[in-house]
């Protein structure tokens, strides 16, 4: 009897480890362009988190099976996994070094988007959440928009880039055309320039066809640092980390205006 509760307890500390630990994937998307995702899947998930970080776009290297960028979405994915999220993030493309703000709406991108979606249908059958935070919700928006999948559920907005003298900013998109559950939630105190809260109101009131839309300013967090559209000032949620992540769980278990 102890020789099988030994083998039960390997078992079960495998099944463990193989679910800490997410990997590196090149897609390929287009002729000759293969498109990086980082992907990690959660015990008995119950949806998709398709994230698009901001800046340059990327999520560092893949160390010790976890993707290393400070991006708040990309530090995050720990929490996504705790609340039964399986996580895919998107990389970047190999024939460029840098997603650009009017990289992210252009045909090119949506390609390679619509090809990582396919990626990650046949990793899960699970409903598609699209979150983006910063840059990043310009191709999360125009991802809503543009590529038709019914695996996708819904769409979260974070930090969203919301001035309108910016390329690609989301309320300049057809937001109209978007016709799924939408989240927009923003610090604040977000101090950067692309990303100011009072812009925020813009973007539900050009959802006029969602059929759920909410939008949730929050304030909390801890010791912002560095540059203020940089993942570890309030424009990251510093500090606020697990609580952002928790709320925004909560919102998609449960898509309330």
């Amino acid at each position: 009897m102890l020789c099988r509760a030994l083998v039960l307890l390997a078992h079960a500390l495998a099944a463990c480890t193989a679910h800490a630990q997410g990997s590196l994937f090149k897609v390929p998307t287009r002729d000759g362009v293969v498109t990086t995702v980082f992907w990690e899947a959660a015990p008995k998930a119950h949806a998709t988190v398709l994230l698009f970080p901001g800046g340059d776009g990327g999520f560092g290297k893949v160390q010790d099976g976890k993707a290393s960028s400070g991006n708040f979405l990309v530090r995050s994915a720990p929490d996504f996994l705790a609340h039964g999220f399986n996580v895919a993030i998107f990389g970047r493309p190999s024939d460029t070094a840098a997603l650009g703000w009017a990289d992210r709406t252009e045909p090119h991108h949506m390609a390679d988007v619509a090809k990582v979606l396919g990626f990650v249908k046949q990793k899960s059958s699970l409903p598609v959440w699209i979150v983006g935070t910063s840059r990043g919700t310009i191709s999360a928006t125009a991802m809503a928009i543009k590529v038709r999948d019914p695996a996708i559920a819904g769409l979260v907005l974070t930090s969203s880039v919301v001035r309108m003298a910016t390329e690609g900013a989301v309320p300049r998109q057809n937001l109209q055309a978007i016709e799924i559950p939408v989240l927009i939630y923003h610090h604040t105190q977000d101090a950067c320039l692309h990303c100011p809260a009072s812009g925020a109101p813009l973007i539900l009131k050009g959802l006029a066809n969602a059929p759920v839309k909410k939008l949730m300013l929050v304030d909390g967090g801890a010791h912002p640092s560095g540059d203020a559209c940089a993942g570890q000032h309030w424009h990251g949620f510093v500090g606020m980390e697990r609580e952002a992540i928790q709320q925004i769980t909560d919102w998609i278990k449960s898509p309330i205006p």
